[in-house]
């Protein structure tokens, strides 16, 4: 138990590795890429456009009202 107490003691902080920053993101091609996904993933679930369309329609209606608050 001494001993590994003695060895904790011992141990040097270590800096933390400099990595190269990612290009940022590429947000519409990310957002393509979900429409895509949740539109594929809907219809293979039986959604029929109609009401994928009322889906959009919701989050569009959620989002003009978050714009209206700010």
């Amino acid at each position: 138990m001494a001993q590994a107490v003695t060895q904790a003691t011992q141990i040097k902080s270590v800096e933390p590795a400099v990595v190269p920053s990612a290009p940022p993101p590429n947000r519409e091609k990310a957002l393509q890429i979900l429409s895509k996904s949740i539109y594929k993933e809907l219809r293979e679930n039986g959604y029929e456009p109609k009401q994928i369309v009322a889906l959009a329609s919701e989050i569009i209606s959620l989002v003009t009202t978050d714009l209206d608050l700010d």
